[in-house]
C-alpha cells in the first residue's frame, strides 16, 4: 500500500464500537435493505449487491434509508418485525467480512416529497383518499413544519401542516423501529436527518420553520425533535447503542429553489456555518454519537449530491471546520478523493471518508486503493444518470415519473443492482466478433465480449480511441471524463482484444467474424439558415479544430450547449446562449442536481439566454435571433452549434434504420447496430447496449 493512503486503514470508535477502517459506504437511493411495503420486506437481489462488496474493505455500511411509515396506507414498520426477518443473513455475512453495519431510519421528506405526477391532484386538493375511498397516501408524508410550504418539485403543491401529535408519534417510531433493527443485529442506527432539507432539517432550519410553538423559533427549539429522536432511542436501546446524524454543515441556499454555487458571496436562509456551530454541540449534548456530514439542501441538491461540476472535495473544508466544535467523530462526503482524506484524517480534521457512488462505479474501489491499484478503479464520473436520475427543474416545471425511475444503478457499471439479470460466466459457445468503432460502444462490447470468451477485433478509423466523448470529456472541470477514457483504453489492452486503429471499415458484411457489432455514432446537426456556414459544431470546437473569440453565442441550451458556456465563461469570454424551449437544461434523464448546479453556475457567471428563441441567420456581426419580443441580433465573434446528433446509418438498410437490437442480414455474419448509430442517446444508453448485446450473444435464449 502507498504510504499516504495508511490513515484509511486505521482502526476507529463510533461509541463503543470499533470499525476496522476510515472507509464508510454511504446510504444511497437503490441500496436499501428494506423496502418493507414489498411482500417480503427485502429488496430482490439486494443480497448479491452487498456481497460484491462485503469483502472489499469497507469499514462501515450505511444502507439506503428505512421509511418509519409507509407512504401508502399509513403502516408503521416497528409493527412488522418480520420485514426484518430476510436481512439477518446478510448482516451476519457482513460481520464476518469484519465490516459494521449501521441502518438509516427516517421521518421522510416533508416539502422534499417527490410526488407522483398522477397524485398530485389529491394532494393539492388535500385528499387523503381515491373515490374509492383506498388511502392514496400517508398524510405525514405531505406534512411539513410549516402549512402551506411550496413542494420542492411541484411548487402549486402546498404542504399540509405536521403538528406536534405527529411529532410525538413519530419520536415513539423512532425509537421503536431502532429497537427493530437492535433485534436484527446491526451496530447501531442512523437518523436521517438534519441534513438535505428533509423534514427534520426543515424543523432545524429558519426559513421553512416560522412555528409558533415550542418546536419553532430559538435554535434550540428548532432543533427540538432531532434531540428527541436521539434522546428516545437511547431510552429504548440503551446509551451504549451508536447513534450517528446525518447532518448537513451549511444548507448553502439563497431561498426557495436558488442554491449558492462555490466561490459565491450570498446570505444563507438555512443554516450557517456560525449557526451550525451551536447547533453540533446541541446535538451531540442530545445524545447523538457521530456526524456523517455534508452540505446542501433540496434547493440546493447538488451540494448532497455534487455533479460533474462541482469541485473535488467539495465539503471537505466544511467538515474540517465543524469537527472544531464536536468531540464525537465526523465523517465527510461529497467527491472526496482518497489522497484528500487520507490526509485530513492523518491530521485529526476528520476521522472517516463517505464513499458513495463511486462504490456503485466500481465494488472493489477500496480494495484497489490497499493494493496500489490506482489505475484499475472505474471512475465515477458524477453523471448521476442511473444512480440518482431525478428531473426537475427547480420550481419551473418538472419532467419526473418517480415510478419508472431507476436507482442505485451506474451507468458505467450497469451489473450494479442487476446482479440477479445479468451473468458473468463464459459464453459455452464463443464468437468471432468484429467491433466496428472505438467509441465508448464499441470499447465496451470489445472488453464485456473478451470477458466471456469470445474472440475480438475492433476497427476504429481514426488514430484515437473514444469517439464522441472526446469531445465530452475536453472541458476542464471533466477530469473524471478522461481518467474514464484512460480507464477504458486500458482495459480494453488488457482484455486481449485485437485493436485496429487507423482502419476503416467500407464493408461490415466483408469482415471474418460470425457477429458483427457497428458503432460507428452519430454526425452533428448543422443549422439550416442563411450564413451557417460560418457556424462550427460543438465537436469541432471541443476536439479544437476552432477556436472561439471573446463573445460566443451558443445556439442550443441542452446539456453540451451549456456545459460549452460554463467553460467558457471559466476561460473569462463573455458567451451566451440559444434556446428554443423554455428552459436550460430541460431534457429528460438528467439529474436535477447535475441540471440546477449548472443552471446556477451560468447564473452566478452572468451568462445571457435567449429562450424561446430562434436563429433566423447568421451574419458577420453576429446572431439574428427570433425572440418572444421579435428579432433582435446578438453579437458574436464565434457562433458554436449544439442542437443535437443524427445517427450515422450508412450500413443500416433504409427500411430497418432506428430498430435497436434487429438483425440486420440473414446472410453473412449476423450485424447488430448499437449506440449513437443505432439511436442517438447518451452514455446510459451506449453503456447499456452495449452490455446488454455482449449478455444476449453469450448466453442466447433457448
Amino acid at each position: 500500500m502507498d504510504p499516504k493512503y495508511e490513515p484509511l486503514f486505521t482502526p476507529w470508535k463510533v461509541g463503543d464500537v470499533e470499525i476496522k477502517n476510515r472507509i464508510v459506504m454511504l446510504p444511497m437511493e437503490g441500496t436499501n435493505m428494506i423496502q418493507w411495503e414489498a411482500k417480503t420486506g427485502f429488496v430482490k437481489g439486494i443480497g448479491e449487491f452487498y456481497r460484491d462488496r462485503r469483502d472489499q474493505n469497507v469499514g462501515l455500511f450505511i444502507p439506503g434509508l428505512i421509511p418509519l411509515v409507509s407512504i401508502v396506507g399509513e403502516k408503521w414498520v416497528y409493527k412488522h418485525p418480520e420485514v426484518f426477518e430476510p436481512v439477518k443473513p446478510i448482516i451476519r455475512e457482513i460481520h464476518e467480512s469484519g465490516a459494521k453495519i449501521f441502518f438509516q431510519i427516517s421521518a421522510g421528506s416533508g416539502r422534499s416529497m417527490l410526488l407522483p405526477p398522477l397524485l398530485r391532484p389529491f394532494v393539492e386538493k388535500k385528499a387523503l383518499k381515491a373515490a374509492s375511498g383506498r388511502v392514496i397516501m400517508t398524510k405525514w408524508w405531505w406534512s411539513a413544519p410549516d402549512p402551506d410550504e411550496p413542494n420542492v418539485w411541484a411548487p402549486a403543491v402546498k404542504m399540509d401542516h405536521f403538528t406536534s401529535e405527529m411529532i410525538s408519534r413519530f419520536v415513539y417510531a423512532f425509537g421503536q423501529t431502532a429497537l427493530r433493527c437492535k433485534e436484527a443485529g446491526v451496530d447501531g442506527v442512523e437518523v436521517h436527518a438534519v441534513h438535505e432539507g428533509y423534514l427534520l432539517d426543515q424543523f432545524a432550519m429558519r426559513y421553512t420553520n416560522h412555528r409558533p410553538d415550542c418546536y419553532g423559533g430559538s435554535l434550540e427549539n428548532r432543533l427540538r425533535f432531532a434531540c428527541e429522536v436521539v434522546r428516545e432511542i437511547k431510552k429504548v436501546c440503551g446509551e451504549d447503542f451508536p447513534v450517528s446524524l446525518r447532518y448537513s454543515v451549511c444548507s448553502m441556499t439563497r431561498g426557495f429553489n436558488q442554491g449558492a454555487v462555490p466561490g459565491e458571496t450570498f446570505t444563507e436562509v438555512g443554516r450557517d456555518m456560525e449557526e451550525s456551530e451551536k447547533a453540533v454541540r446541541i446535538l451531540e449534548e442530545a445524545g447523538y454519537d457521530l456526524f456523517n456530514c455534508d452540505n446542501g439542501t433540496y434547493d440546493a441538491w447538488y451540494w448532497s449530491h455534487p455533479p460533474v461540476y462541482a469541485p473535488l472535495n467539495l465539503n471537505l473544508s466544511y467538515v474540517e471546520h465543524i469537527k472544531n466544535f464536536t468531540t464525537k467523530p465526523v465523517v465527510c462526503a461529497g467527491r472526496l478523493q482518497p489522497g484528500a482524506a487520507a490526509e485530513s484524517i492523518a491530521a485529526g480534521r476528520i476521522d472517516a471518508m463517505g464513499v458513495g457512488r463511486q462504490l456503485l462505479c466500481d465494488p472493489e474501489y477500496v480494495t484497489k486503493i490497499r493494493e496500489d491499484r490506482l489505475a484499475d478503479i472505474r471512475p465515477c464520473i458524477a453523471c448521476h444518470g442511473a444512480c440518482l436520475p431525478f428531473n426537475g427543474l427547480n420550481g419551473e416545471g418538472t419532467d419526473i415519473d418517480p415510478m419508472h425511475v431507476e436507482m442505485g444503478r451506474c451507468v458505467l457499471n450497469p451489473w450494479t443492482n442487476n446482479e440477479t439479470k445479468y451473468r458473468k460466466d463464459p459464453a459455452a459457445k464463443p464468437k468471432r466478433i468484429a467491433v466496428v468503432g472505438g467509441g465508448i460502444a464499441g470499447m465496451e462490447t470489445a472488453i464485456q465480449a473478451r470477458l466471456r470468451g469470445h474472440t475480438v477485433d475492433l476497427y476504429e478509423k481514426t488514430g484515437r480511441l473514444g469517439g464522441v466523448f472526446n469531445a465530452a470529456a475536453a472541458m476542464s472541470f471533466k477530469e473524471k471524463d478522461r481518467e474514464l477514457l484512460a480507464w477504458y483504453q486500458r482495459r480494453l489492452e488488457a482484455s486481449g482484444a485485437a485493436v485496429h486503429l487507423n482502419a476503416e471499415v467500407t464493408d461490415p458484411k466483408a469482415l471474418a467474424a460470425d457477429i458483427v457489432v457497428v458503432a460507428i455514432g452519430a454526425s452533428a446537426r448543422m443549422l439550416r439558415v442563411p450564413g451557417a456556414e460560418r457556424a462550427v459544431t460543438a465537436t469541432a470546437f471541443l476536439n479544437g479544430e476552432a477556436e472561439a473569440g471573446d463573445k460566443v453565442v451558443i445556439v442550443g441550451g441542452g446539456l453540451t450547449g451549456c456545459e460549452i458556456a460554463y467553460e467558457l465563461a471559466l476561460q473569462g469570454k463573455h458567451p451566451s446562449v440559444v434556446e428554443m424551449t423554455k428552459f436550460l437544461v430541460g431534457a429528460r434523464g438528467i439529474c436535477m442536481a447535475n441540471s440546477s448546479m449548472l443552471r446556477e453556475l451560468l447564473r452566478f457567471h452572468e451568462v445571457p439566454a435567449y429562450l424561446e428563441s430562434t436563429v433566423e441567420a447568421v451574419t458577420e456581426d453576429g446572431v439574428v435571433l427570433r425572440t418572444p419580443a421579435g428579432e433582435k441580433t446578438v453579437p458574436a465573434d464565434t457562433v458554436i452549434v449544439s442542437v443535437g446528433y443524427d445517427p450515422d446509418t450508412r450500413f443500416a438498410p433504409k427500411k430497418e434504420k432506428g430498430l435497436p437490437w434487429k438483425k440486420k442480414e440473414e446472410t453473412g455474419p449476423a450485424m447488430y447496430f448499437i449506440g449513437d448509430c443505432d439511436r442517438v442517446g447518451s452514455l446510459k444508453t451506449v453503456v447499456k447496449q452495449a452490455y446488454e448485446l455482449v449478455q444476449k450473444i453469450s448466453y442466447p435464449k433457448k
